[in-house]
């Protein structure tokens, strides 16, 4: 068992379907809440609770929509550095710190970063390629456009695998 499933909290089907529902629409009612997963209400505040204490929801945020903002430009971009003490995590705080970038990943493989950015223009993008190459440390960029965005439904517990689900259920019993 990885480190992720020890340390995660005790859950249960109930607390996975809570989850679920919540991840959708968090604005969802208690009532309805109770009422779709047949469970009184007291019940789903203080799983609803639990799970806040426990980390498992670590906030509210609105889904605001990037298209409406003209972000309709996403890059992928593969980052090489040079290897050194610490440059993983300073590195990536940088990547992370530029306007623009949505998402920074440390990887193992041929690219050591991969940064999704999103911006309105080439221009941007090329300002914002331009501040990730000055960043000391950064060998070599390679970025790829989006063209085409399918329905990304970015929610933890919609694309749970079975053996996931399963592990995350089992994960307490040793």
């Amino acid at each position: 068992m990885n480190d992720l499933l020890r340390s995660a909290p005790d859950l249960d089907e109930t607390d996975l379907a809570i989850l679920e529902r919540v991840e959708r629409d968090f604005d969802a009612s208690l009532e309805a809440l109770a009422e779709e997963l047949d469970i009184t209400k007291s019940t789903i505040h203080y799983r609803l609770n639990k799970l806040r204490e426990a980390g498992v929801i670590e906030g509210v945020s609105a889904d605001v929509d990037p298209l409406a903002l003209g972000l309709e430009m996403v890059a992928i971009t593969d980052v090489s550095v040079t290897h050194e003490r610490g440059y993983s995590d300073e590195i990536g705080e940088r990547l992370d710190e530029l306007d623009g970038v949505e998402q920074v990943y440390y990887t193992m493989g041929d690219v050591d970063f991969v940064a999704i950015s999103r911006v309105q223009t080439r221009d941007q993008l090329n300002d914002l390629i331009d501040r990730i190459v000055a960043i000391d440390g950064i060998d070599e960029t390679s970025s790829k456009v989006v063209m085409q965005e399918f329905d990304n439904d970015r929610t933890s517990t919609r694309n749970l695998p079975e053996e996931a689900r399963d592990a995350v259920l089992d994960g307490n019993e040793g």
